[in-house]
């Protein structure tokens, strides 16, 4: 049976399919509905005459035939995709389509002050852009490349800094600290109502203070704990408890009035943000002039 264009646009439907395992993510790669990649199997299995995928509601395995398919297929077709992403560079204007999956705090930081600048200098490139805060395989999960601070960014990947270290410090609302006062050690912290960082992989944050060659980590108790820096911000606003985070982070609030830093002398160098990629791929054109941008325009220094 000959190879036709269908066959060829199926292949690559089946390809993320079987690298995902599943058909939801194996669509937000290839920016089509799950319902649209289910009936380009049906079709395929159907042309074909075997079937190439065991479906239920909750998984998709491949057979037989879909592990040979996959085995035979998964090298040739990265090798087309590489060689359609290298045309991008002959164009008079770079295009192309880039998924990022980035860190809650990244966004306002580093992306806002830099896509106005990004999206007049390319109209013709896409980035598609997920925020997420918890721990995921980002290659897995069908994006190009991630960023995170670079202390969590892991160690097989390629990673580049984005910005310079970040101080991280504790802050409330002035009403918070007429009610119960400032702490004027971290330790004192045990007396406060703190609201807790959830991080990424599940784990309960300790807070982490310097002040010259002492440091000291805090189990913050209090009523609330958050996965996200905006809930945190929120809540401080709001006189729930202390709140701790990275400075640029608070900067707005703290320059307004709405939340005042507590323990002034004692804070915490963390990591920058890194964006972080596979080194078994080529770097997509539209990731590359992203990174370029970041690091000239310098939201956050470098």
């Amino acid at each position: 049976m000959d190879l036709n264009r269908t066959d060829l646009a199926d292949f690559a439907y089946f390809l993320a399919i079987a690298k995902h395992r599943s058909f939801r993510k194996a669509a937000l790669e290839m920016n089509v509905t799950p319902s649209a990649l289910s009936h380009a199997m049906t079709a395929l299995e159907e042309r074909r005459g075997v079937r190439l995928l065991n479906r239920t509601t909750r998984s998709v395995t491949l057979t037989a035939a879909g592990e040979d398919l996959f085995a035979a297929i998964a090298g040739p077709l990265e090798q087309v995709a590489e060689a359609s992403e290298n045309l991008n560079r002959y164009r008079d204007a770079p295009a192309g389509r880039v998924r990022i999956n980035v860190l809650e705090d990244a966004v306002s930081l580093l992306l806002e002050p830099v896509m106005p600048i990004f999206v007049d200098r390319y109209p013709d490139v896409q980035i598609d852009i997920a925020v997420n805060n918890h721990m995921i395989d980002v290659i897995g999960n069908g994006f190009d490349a991630g960023i995170r601070y670079g202390g969590t960014v892991p160690e097989d990947m390629v990673a580049q800094r984005l910005s310079s270290e970040i101080r991280w410090i504790a802050a409330a609302s002035p009403d918070y600290l007429e009610r119960f006062g400032a702490p004027a050690h971290p330790r004192d912290l045990a007396d406060h109502r703190c609201i807790g960082i959830r991080l990424g992989n599940d784990q309960l944050y300790k807070w982490e203070f310097e002040r010259g060659d002492e440091t000291v980590e805090i189990a913050t108790p209090g009523p609330a704990t958050v996965d996200e820096s905006h809930a945190a911000i929120g809540f401080g606003r709001a006189g729930v408890g202390v709140i701790y985070g990275a400075e640029p982070v608070f900067s707005a609030d703290l320059q307004s009035g709405a939340l005042v830093r507590v323990l002034p002398e004692w804070s915490s160098m963390g990591e920058g943000f890194h964006v972080y990629y596979s080194g078994r791929r080529q770097v997509p054109t539209a990731l590359r002039l992203l990174i370029d941008l970041i690091r000239e325009v310098r939201p956050l220094d470098l």
